[in-house]
């Protein structure tokens, strides 16, 4: 059973929205470059080493939904049902993303970003950074290599299909396109299983007797 946050807990998380929430709006309304992180401290009242306690950089003030993104991929590998197979249950995920990600009102935060040098930068070390760890967490359910190329590579097209589908007319149908060719690459190049798998991907292990 899952415990709920405390009030401390509840009252960090509410800082750090607070803080995220504030830099955006600064942002769009003046522009990116225009906008310090001295002046996003301010206007959250908040001290700036407090908001540094919850962003690393100005640019993640941008990407407030990084951790959370990169562990909902990570959970769509480990946490899901038993024999349920990979690549639906990636898919499902990254149509919630994206439905996140183009919601109404996305559109100018898509842009700002596109629009600068610095926060394009931090988007693709953001993308790499989840696609390693999409890739462990496939290596790890499959008892592979956390090197392994096959599972290297199908963790960044998955990155890449949530940025390619975010920018088309339909972002779900776009999704699920993308995944018809994900999964043909996965099943030509699916590699053995080097140890008991805890779960598979055709149904139940056959045991010997």
């Amino acid at each position: 059973m899952t415990v709920p946050p405390g009030r401390r807990e509840r009252k960090k998380a509410a800082t750090r929205q607070k803080i995220a929430d504030t830099a955006l709006q600064l942002f769009l309304e003046r522009g990116y470059d225009a906008v310090g992180i001295r002046e996003v401290a301010a206007e959250a009242d908040v001290a700036v080493t407090t908001l540094f306690s919850h962003f690393a950089s100005k640019e993640a003030l941008v990407f407030e939904q990084d951790e959370n993104f990169e562990q909902r991929l990570t959970q769509a590998v480990t946490g899901r049902a038993p024999h349920e197979p990979l690549i639906p249950a990636l898919r499902r995920e990254t149509r919630a993303l994206v439905r996140h990600c183009s919601r109404d009102g996305a559109a100018p935060i898509w842009r700002m970003i596109d629009e600068s040098p610095a926060l394009r930068q931090y988007e693709e070390s953001m993308k790499l950074r989840h696609a390693q760890s999409l890739a462990t967490a496939i290596a790890a359910d499959l008892g592979l290599p956390r090197a392994t190329t096959a599972c290297r590579t199908i963790a960044k097209f998955v990155v890449d299909a949530h940025s390619l589908a975010r920018e088309a007319a339909d972002p779900e149908a776009a999704v699920d396109e993308i995944f018809l060719m994900i999964e043909a690459a996965w099943e030509a190049a699916r590699p053995s299983r080097t140890s008991t798998p805890k779960r598979t991907e055709a149904g139940p292990v056959a045991t010997a007797t």
